[in-house]
């Protein structure tokens, strides 16, 4: 399980997580809804040590230090909104780049990943930046889960994406979750598509946790109301 505990994170003079408690079990999708600005890619961010943040991150109970290849190198894989697909590199170098992490005797691509994503397989050799929207959010995934993550940290993933690969990547996550082998923490605006595949649902306001409960425990109205306009 990932918990953070009195996780703190400010830009400047500005404090955007005042001291929350969070957690995320393995073989469940915990997804993180709110309005824009409310906290959910800042504690995106805390969590995979992208930004320096207070409290403490722990894995399976051990604290983990802090800095993004920390967290990396501890399992955590983060897919940030706007997908960070390096646009001169192939679709194969892109994937290779999640090698950074792992011993060198397992900095392979798996089988797995292209059956995940079998547009991947078609276009290893087409550069980054010649993909579409949605075959660049697949390419980010699948470059997530090279480094063979006990969390995942999905980011908007359905932003800006035609409904047939949102369709896709909402298969994708439902089988990381059914494989039951890493956490999955979602944060996502389209309220239908995370509430149809989260066990848990989080809800944000002003960097503070107002819901958290199982989404069979949830009044999907309430939650709704917290976090729409």
């Amino acid at each position: 399980m990932l918990e953070a505990r009195h996780l703190t994170l400010a830009y400047g003079g500005s404090v955007i997580l005042p001291g929350l408690d969070f957690e995320a079990r393995v073989g469940e999708v915990t997804a993180v809804m709110g309005l824009n600005g409310v906290g959910k890619t800042s504690l995106l961010s805390a969590l995979a040590g992208r930004h320096p943040s207070g409290g403490e991150v722990r894995l399976n109970d051990v604290p983990l230090a802090t800095g993004a290849r920390a967290r990396s190198r501890a399992g955590i894989a983060y897919v940030p909104q706007g997908r960070e697909v390096f646009p001169l590199l192939t679709v194969q170098e892109n994937l290779e780049t999640g090698f950074a992490c792992l011993p060198r005797a397992e900095r392979e691509i798996p089988d797995h990943i292209y059956e995940l994503f079998p547009i991947l397989r078609e276009m290893r050799a087409r550069r980054g930046g010649d993909l579409s929207g949605g075959q660049q959010q697949q390419l980010a995934i699948a470059r997530a889960l090279i480094t063979r993550p006990r969390v995942l940290l999905l980011d908007e993933p359905t932003e800006g994406i035609q409904p047939s690969i949102i369709a896709d990547i909402g298969r994708v996550i439902t089988g990381l979750r059914e494989a039951g082998d890493m956490a999955i923490v979602l944060v996502e605006q389209r309220f239908d598509f995370a509430w149809k595949l989260a066990d848990r649902i989080v809800a944000m306001q002003r960097g503070e946790i107002i819901h958290n409960d199982t989404r069979a425990a949830s009044d999907r109205a309430k939650v709704l109301s917290l976090v729409s306009v």
